[in-house]
């Protein structure tokens, strides 16, 4: 699933590989899927963006972003997005195709749920969307330790660590995905309540948030996950299914999984103690 850190490596790949070209033709909703939204009548896709210049592209939250001149047109976290050379068999089944003037196509396709937007830039109606572009990124000097400080006091401290960081969009892009291993370099379990935190673990905390996210964008995102060109990101995850198997890098002890506030959680046992 899209999150921060590969919301920006896919809005720096577009910028790179589609800046300048010209939308020939866009399908969408080609291959049904329960699961799929869009911005209006998918069948109006073709008429919103045939014959508009890619002019840019944007990261927010976890939303990538491609403008096609006054057009913008934005995926969320289900969405999986693939650059297509020119001359590149097409795939079959595709939720959004949109192929340019030089034979070079992008598709996407949903894997559980997805997003593929297509509107007039400042015309989005999407309380997650108007959140990422108005709240400040971690990626962004405005996120510090005063404003992190902010969104504690802002929420009841019986929260769990997880539900602070990753829910209600109060850190839009950051999601059960890349919790796992900035509350693994913090040591702090995700059941941890916010009351039971000292002023240590919220500065380690901070600190584990600004640090592992960037290491995670600047790795090319997490290897659980795959870039425009279909490659898995090269930041190597420490706590995920990948890695399940094998044991803790620090302590050597084993990983554990469990299900938690409807999904899985993975941590070390030894080094992020719950009590």
């Amino acid at each position: 699933m899209i999150e921060l850190p590969e919301t920006y490596v896919l809005a720096e790949q577009a910028k790179q590989i589609l800046l300048g070209k010209t939308i020939k033709s866009a399908v969408a909703n080609h291959h049904p899927h329960g699961f799929a939204w869009y911005a209006g009548d998918p069948a109006l896709y073709n008429e919103k963006l045939a014959g508009k210049k890619i002019t840019g592209s944007a990261a927010y939250g976890g939303r990538p972003e491609i403008w096609a001149e006054e057009m913008r047109i934005s995926f969320n976290d289900g969405v999986r997005a693939r650059y297509l050379a020119p001359g590149e068999k097409r795939p079959e089944k595709h939720q959004l195709l949109i192929e340019f003037d030089d034979g070079s196509a992008v598709s996407c396709s949903v894997q559980m749920y997805g997003g593929m937007f297509a509107f007039e830039n400042g015309s989005a109606d999407d309380w997650y969307y108007t959140a990422a572009k108005e709240k400040p990124s971690p990626y962004t000097d405005t996120f510090d330790e005063a404003y992190f400080g902010g969104l504690r006091r802002g929420v009841k401290q019986t929260l769990s660590v997880k539900a602070f960081l990753a829910t209600e969009q109060r850190i839009p892009g950051f999601g059960n995905g890349v919790l796992h291993d900035v509350l693994w370099n913090a040591r702090l379990h995700p059941k941890r309540k916010l009351d039971t935190l000292s002023d240590a673990d919220m500065d380690a905390l901070f600190k584990s948030v600004k640090a592992t996210l960037a290491e995670m964008r600047d790795g090319g995102g997490r290897d659980t996950e795959r870039d425009l060109f279909g490659s898995p990101g090269g930041y190597r995850t420490i706590l995920s299914s990948k890695t399940l198997a094998y044991p803790c890098p620090v302590c050597g002890g084993g990983l554990k999984r469990e299900a938690y506030m409807g999904g899985n959680i993975y941590v070390c046992p030894a080094c992020q103690p719950l009590n």
